[in-house]
């Protein structure tokens, strides 16, 4: 087949909606039975021994994005952002309090929304009271979402003396017209200002995110942006698929569909920058991701350490990711946890000096057993079953109906099966979510709450 062409066999499972498995279970089976009492005992339970990683959501922006699917909102008064900041700042002080003793954090990331909706100042008092309060390690990553358009010289600054390693810019096209149908207008010049500017600062590396399925999105304006995107040497590259639910996210009504491509052309776009990224040096990593061969994403996919969490791919070995923020999710060896979505109904737990979980889901050695299959396939693209059931205690045969409805993709080139081993061939990486969902117990009853596989 052609490396632009969706085949009409891969065309049928192209348009599945599936999970991402950032996590497994996925968060669509989570439920009101686990709040705060199970937070606190599962906290206690992170022995002395164990790093720590913490996940912070800033629910506000201070544009909209008509393609958005993320929890925000757009502010124009700063008022109701120095409120939130202010319960955030109780909120560490809630996890650092419950926790257990711990080696530390060894990541800190910042997302939403947007972080850079926090005055400068407010964000560089946040990051300290982390740094503080969960111990951060000598050498630790502190990574930042940021949305170049509204990033200020006050608040690179201020992420530079913060300490910030890595910065994540929301480039997704450099295309006029599809930025102005969308409704984020940025520069080539002006990302690459930020770019200069937060390497002067001393963020050390820098991600750019792109996207394809946007209105007016062609293969050749796709490959347009990416390779502009590559002459700023990014250290990291994700190519993401625009996911249409104005059902979902009302703001997306106003992208008409009439001016998205079908699935022939998503595929055909997201080949576009995947063979642009590959002619300029970055490495595929896993689903989504790219990295210049030196960058320590590419080494821990060398090395098999590559990991998938809500954040996508990561080298964080951390066994526990606090959550905070409205609708952050937390992760622990016993289960998941969410904060509530609400803004209001977060602070107000807050206020009250409760941690301000709302739902979660308790994990059980099958779901280890499958999670630990499918982040195997979602990262490596190659799994032996066989040696994951007895690792960890099942018998050998434990997962053979899933292998068997691996094996029934084979015919059409998605996989390989050999034995208890299950291999995905490079050409079929985009559809790894189809063979990963062989193995995902719970997606019959869940599965049209979820992306397009492509």
């Amino acid at each position: 087949m052609s490396s632009l062409a969706l085949s009409p066999a891969w065309r049928p499972h192209a348009e599945r909606n599936l999970p991402r498995y950032t996590s497994y279970p996925t968060a669509v089976a989570f439920g009101a039975g686990v709040g705060e009492a199970e937070a606190r005992a599962w906290l206690a339970t992170t022995r002395a021994d164990q790093t720590i990683s913490a996940y912070v959501h800033v629910p506000f922006c201070k544009r909209l994005c008509w393609y958005c699917g993320c929890h925000t909102s757009v502010v124009h008064e700063y008022d109701r952002v120095r409120t939130f900041f202010r319960t955030l700042m109780l909120e560490v002080d809630l996890w650092a309090d419950a926790i257990g003793p711990h080696a530390g954090a060894a990541h800190l990331h910042f997302g939403g929304g947007s972080p850079n909706a926090l005055a400068p100042e407010d964000f560089l008092a946040l990051v300290r009271r982390m740094a503080d309060r969960f111990a951060l390690r000598p050498g630790a990553e502190v990574a930042a979402e940021l949305d170049p358009g509204m990033l200020s010289e006050a608040f690179i600054d201020a992420a530079g003396e913060a300490g910030v390693t890595r910065a994540s810019l929301g480039v997704q096209t450099f295309d006029p017209d599809v930025q102005a149908r969308v409704n984020r207008i940025q520069s080539f010049d002006l990302v690459a200002a930020a770019s200069e500017r937060l390497r002067k600062v001393g963020v050390g590396a820098i991600n750019f995110d792109l996207m394809y399925g946007l209105p007016g999105q062609t293969p050749e304006n796709v490959r347009a942006s990416t390779e502009a995107a590559v002459t700023l040497r990014p250290d990291r590259v994700a190519v993401f698929g625009y996911a249409h639910v104005p059902w979902m996210k009302k703001h997306q009504v106003m992208i008409h569909e009439a001016d998205l491509a079908d699935g022939d052309g998503r595929w055909a776009q997201a080949e576009a920058a995947d063979s642009a990224l590959r002619a300029a040096g970055y490495l595929r990593i896993g689903l989504d991701h790219y990295a210049l061969p030196g960058d320590p994403l590419a080494l821990a996919a060398a090395a098999g350490r590559l990991r998938r969490n809500f954040q996508g791919y990561t080298d964080d070995p951390a066994p526990v990711l606090l959550p905070v923020g409205p609708s952050s999710i937390g992760r622990f060896a016993e289960g998941f946890v969410q904060n509530a979505a609400a803004t209001d109904v977060w602070s107000r737990a807050i206020e009250a000096g409760r941690l301000p979980t709302a739902r979660g889901l308790p994990v059980a050695a099958g779901d280890d057993l499958r999670a630990a299959v499918i982040e195997r396939l979602m990262c490596d693209l190659t799994v032996d079953v066989e040696a994951v059931c007895r690792s960890q205690g099942f018998d050998p045969a434990a997962l053979d109906e899933a292998v068997a409805a691996a094996a029934a993709l084979e015919a059409d080139g998605l996989c390989r099966v050999e034995g208890r081993r299950v291999t995905i061939p490079e050409e079929a990486h985009r559809l790894m979510r189809v063979v990963a969902a062989c193995f995902d117990a719970g997606l019959p009853a869940a599965g049209g709450r979820h992306a397009r596989a492509v």
